[in-house]
């Protein structure tokens, strides 16, 4: 799959994270429009960037970060082509992911079928395992029963 490139990019995250993408959209040349919190109305991160909107007005910070409707609401506002989410917020939300291919923009990341496998640990080391990388040896998820517990450990 051939895409367009990037033109504009709204980081949906806060402070440090989102200037260290700013920079990097910078290089290339790319709009970045910051989100902010009310309580982050003067973080660096809503004067570094091209644009910046108030995101979960009425919200406590966190919330107000974690609003995946209102984030899109910015992002059609700001006419964006993309969205990056950092890391941490929701960066591992696959339905925010999803949300986002829907909306028609392009997702910053793993896929959200990605996502969704890799937070199964289980699945995500026997995908692993299964694409022949090495990893550290573990036991297989323990069993209910609390004396076979006992002999695994011994």
């Amino acid at each position: 799959m051939t895409y367009a490139p990037i033109k504009s990019l709204l980081i949906a995250n806060r402070s440090e994270i989102a200037i260290r993408v700013m920079r990097a959209a910078a290089e290339m040349d790319i709009r970045t429009v910051a989100i902010y919190s009310k309580e982050d109305r003067l973080a660096l991160q809503r004067f570094k960037s091209d644009e910046s909107y108030l995101v979960g007005e009425g919200k406590e910070p966190l919330a107000a970060y974690l609003d995946i409707d209102d984030v899109l609401r910015v992002a059609r506002q700001a006419n964006v082509d993309a969205i990056d989410p950092g890391y941490g917020f929701l960066s591992g939300n696959p339905g925010f992911a999803q949300a986002v291919i829907d909306a028609g923009m392009r997702w910053i990341g793993p896929t959200p079928e990605v996502k969704r496998m890799l937070g199964n640990k289980v699945a995500a080391r026997n995908s692993t395992i299964a694409a022949g990388v090495p990893v550290m040896p573990a036991s297989d998820p323990l069993p209910h029963d609390l004396e076979q517990c006992r002999r695994l450990a011994a």
